[in-house]
């Protein structure tokens, strides 16, 4: 399985201006600048889309280690965020934290903590980053 995406950027890096597509269409021709990613300007940035995949990746990952151990949530709430910070080498994304919370009948704490644990080890998107990832994890009643 590939999925591909695609991005121009015309101009210099500060006063330039780039669009990110994707082939399934959900993003097509979306602004992105240096303000959008340094600043608080209207777009996005890498970095809010790694978050985006992120949370999405491990509220997957979560549900699937929930069914191993023959548990169903009824919903998984996942926000990711990305830290990106200038080092030695240069601008990295140093952290992610999550924050999760899930409705699972039936589960215990115990019980979702190893599952939440597994899901944030074994996401792809998790595996893919070189970045210390936290996590909170709050099984709701």
């Amino acid at each position: 399985m590939k999925r591909k995406a695609s991005a121009v950027w015309e101009g210099g890096l500060k006063d330039g201006k780039g669009s990110i597509s994707t082939d399934s269409g959900v993003l097509e021709n979306t602004q992105y600048s240096f303000s959008t990613r340094f600043e608080e300007g209207k777009g996005t940035n890498p970095e809010e889309l790694i978050a985006a995949a992120h949370a999405g990746c491990f509220s997957m990952a979560l549900s699937g280690q929930l069914g191993n151990a023959g548990l169903t949530a009824e919903r998984i709430s996942t926000s990711a965020a990305v830290t990106l910070e200038k080092t030695d080498a240069g601008f990295t994304i140093t952290t992610v934290h999550l924050e999760v919370s899930a409705k699972i009948p039936g589960a215990t704490d115990e019980a979702f903590q190893t599952a939440a644990g597994n899901a944030k080890a074994g996401c792809p998107i998790s595996r893919l980053l070189k970045a210390e990832i936290t996590m909170n994890a709050t099984l709701e009643s």
